[in-house]
């Protein structure tokens, strides 16, 4: 019998411009038993928000138009029914100990940089779900 999936069931949205990331991320999350919703910048993620409710967000952090930063402060806005309190992940290449703060301040609970290998990914994921108890 095979051991179960660490993220069976979780329903994720993922935010992220590149298309190639975005590929990467949803790919290794369905094989680790995510249900896995990914769009490409912030006005589409608050437009299923509000249905979906994700039991993790995980984002890019430099998108054309509007960055993580400003989606994370739009999301924590909302209502808790509506999405407000999802658990976050900023997926970032800005990996400096001052975006870090940034993410942080913004609303993220954690930040991982990029390029991240998908044991770590899933490993995170995980982690940020089962420690978000709000």
């Amino acid at each position: 019998m095979s051991p179960p999936l660490p993220l069976a069931g979780l329903n994720i949205l993922v935010v992220e411009d590149d298309d190639d990331t975005r590929f990467f991320v949803t790919t290794v999350l369905e094989a680790d038993g995510a249900i896995v919703t990914a769009v490409p910048f912030a006005a589409p993620a608050l437009e299923v928000l509000p249905q979906l409710q994700p039991d993790v967000l995980i984002s890019d952090i430099g998108m054309p138009g509007e960055d993580g930063y400003a989606l994370i402060r739009k999301i924590r806005a909302l209502r808790p029914e509506l999405g407000g309190r999802v658990p976050a992940i900023a997926l970032t290449a800005y990996g400096d100990s001052d975006n870090c703060v940034r993410a942080l301040e913004a609303g993220f609970q954690t930040h991982v940089s990029k390029p991240i290998a998908p044991d770590e990914l899933v490993e995170i994921v995980a982690n940020v779900v089962a420690s978000c108890h709000w």
